[in-house]
């Protein structure tokens, strides 16, 4: 099976870039299992900014998990772009999220050993997307791109959790995905970081990119253009949120040049 990058609306329902269908995923326990999700629907279009809000426990990370591909589920369906990710083979689905989704965790999940380029260069070599010759520019110009080049050649215990999540969201654009996906980014970041990680996801929306977040804070589901609310496994709400359209605070809607959404659209 060839490998192909979303394009057009070919396969699409009402323009609806990620459509999830009557999703159900139980986990095995030593009595009847605990239904993790319970019948999710809900549709993500081109360009939007998502974010699953919900306590610890609600079913968020099961759900994005279930999006990403990195789980199955027992019942449904989900479409990213036409396709059916859970039809293909795990090597197919692992070659295709590559290609055209950009993951981002929690905790980072750099690989230690590898310099901070070599982190980003592996994403490309698994996908074999750009020429090889041309992949150690690219990461580069990626992490010129998220304001941490200098630091290209440590290795991820050398600099800041900020700035190693900066560097897995550059890892996460390395093959230039059309959807961003984002687990907790800033769970683990002070306050002033995780403001300027969120500008930064507000910057790739602008671009058209399209971004699916997960938290549990309110404030930060705020920053999106739509709000989707998960509790015990099931969707409670879905409304469209005060933000601006590019995710940014009030005061911020208009970035100054200098600001690291220039650097972005200088490369992209």
């Amino acid at each position: 099976m060839e490998i192909a990058k979303i394009s057009g609306k070919n396969g699409r329902e009402n323009g609806a870039l990620i459509k999830v269908r009557d999703l159900v995923k139980v986990y095995p326990t030593a009595a009847n299992g605990i239904e993790a999700l319970k019948g999710i629907n809900l549709e993500v279009h081109e360009g939007e900014f998502l974010a699953i809000f919900g306590k610890s426990g609600a079913g968020k990370s099961t759900l994005i998990n279930m999006i990403t591909g990195i789980d199955s589920p027992d019942v449904g369906e989900v479409q990213i772009g036409g396709v059916s990710i859970h039809s293909m083979s795990d090597d197919e689905l692992t070659r295709w999220r590559g290609r055209n989704l950009g993951v981002v965790y929690q905790f980072f999940q750099l690989l230690p050993t590898l310099t901070l380029v070599e982190n980003i260069t592996l994403a490309m070599d698994f996908c074999d997307t750009y020429p090889l010759a041309k992949r150690s520019e690219r990461a580069l110009q990626l992490l010129d791109q998220v304001g941490i080049r200098e630091h290209a050649h440590k290795v991820p215990s050398k600099i800041s959790g900020g700035q190693q999540q900066r560097v897995a969201i550059a890892r996460a654009l390395a093959n230039d995905p059309d959807v961003i996906v984002a687990d907790e980014p800033t769970g683990n970041l002070d306050s002033q970081t995780a403001e300027d990680i969120y500008d930064l996801f507000s910057d790739l929306v602008s671009l058209g990119k399209t971004l699916v977040i997960v938290t549990h804070d309110q404030e930060i589901a705020e920053r999106a253009s739509r709000i989707l609310e998960i509790s015990d496994g099931c969707i409670i709400s879905s409304r469209s949120s005060d933000a601006p359209s590019n995710g940014r605070s009030a005061h911020e809607a208009s970035p100054s040049p200098d600001r690291v959404s220039a650097r972005i659209h200088a490369a992209l």
